[in-house]
């Protein structure tokens, strides 16, 4: 058996320091999102990835049966459409592939009331989509949160939530996240008797 050299062995090590990091800094990510946004995120994952059978483990009404069903019917119908779409290039004539699919399944993500910043949303399609859609999700949450189909308010706390930095970024990683979070439920505690 082959002994690797030192410096594979530190390469992999850095590798995986660099990683560990990461999903650190994924993890801190999520946990400063409000409940609501948390529990979003983990519905639309696993909606993406069950289909109507996350109804099952995510719906507490009617209302919610519904709404999930209608994000399954979207998600089927535009995420791999969108992922097969997300040009190379930032020329204005590739983005016409996929700027108004990314609005119309934002917008709709939005409009459940559930993704209140930026943060939430940039989170969730990174996840959703990949790494190289992070080029496109400024200008797709700006146009979807302007949209008049949106309460104003909301579209008032949405808009006020991306920086211009996020907004004017010259820059993005082309890493994959490293950390999908799974909702738990919360357990009820009973003291035991003596």
């Amino acid at each position: 058996m082959r002994k690797a050299p030192a410096n594979d062995l530190q390469a992999g090590a850095e590798m995986e320091r660099k990683q560990a990091t990461q999903m650190i800094f994924e993890m801190q990510e999520f946990a400063a999102l409000s409940a609501a946004e948390q529990r979003f995120i983990c519905r639309s994952l696993d909606v993406a990835a069950w289909g109507a059978d996350a109804t099952t483990l995510w719906s507490r009404s009617p209302i919610e049966t519904a709404s999930i069903k209608a994000q399954n019917k979207l998600y089927r119908t535009l995420l791999e459409v969108i992922r097969n779409s997300i040009p190379d290039d930032f020329d204005i004539n590739a983005m016409t592939e996929i700027i108004g699919l990314l609005i119309t399944i934002s917008a709709f993500d939005l409009g459940e009331g559930k993704i209140e910043c930026f943060s939430a949303y940039h989170f969730l399609y990174e996840r959703l989509l990949g790494p190289s859609v992070r080029p496109w999700l400024p200008s797709a949450f700006v146009g979807a949160a302007s949209l008049p189909y949106l309460h104003p308010s909301l579209r008032k706390a949405l808009l006020s939530s991306i920086t211009a930095g996020e907004m004017a970024a010259i820059d993005w990683s082309n890493f994959d996240p490293v950390f999908f979070p799974e909702w738990v439920d919360e357990v009820e505690i009973t003291p035991s008797q003596p």
